[in-house]
């Protein structure tokens, strides 16, 4: 009886760092899955910034700093940080009516984004 209770722990011991194991794996997934919607959208704000669409870029830019600080609670690294700040400056760029501008800080947003681990 003795064998058979301790069996029963450790399968379910096992259960337990399996379901921890895949709850932490998955949170590391959605910061990612945050960071290519971020990377998405920078992407194309940099094509309507280089036809002089500034309202568009604002809008996409916009949208890929909500990602970008979506991703910034699950994932800890300063390309991250630097990229939410490029955002950032892309966004006030374009609400200044300065296509050119915002599409270089969008450029250095993919940058940093795409090295985030």
């Amino acid at each position: 009886m003795g064998t058979r209770v301790l069996r029963l722990a450790l399968a379910l011991g096992f259960m337990t760092v399996l379901v921890s194991a895949s709850f932490l794996y998955s949170n590391a997934l959605a910061g990612n899955k945050h960071v290519a919607e971020a990377i998405e959208h920078a992407q194309t704000a940099i094509k309507h910034g280089q036809q002089g669409h500034a309202d568009v870029l604002v809008k996409h830019a916009e949208e890929g700093l909500k990602h970008a600080q979506a991703a910034q609670k699950d994932v800890k690294s300063p390309h991250l940080d630097e990229g939410v700040k490029a955002l950032m400056d892309a966004v006030k760029h374009g609400k200044a009516g300065h296509p050119n501008e915002g599409t270089k800080a969008a450029e250095s947003a993919v940058m940093h984004l795409s090295e985030v681990k």
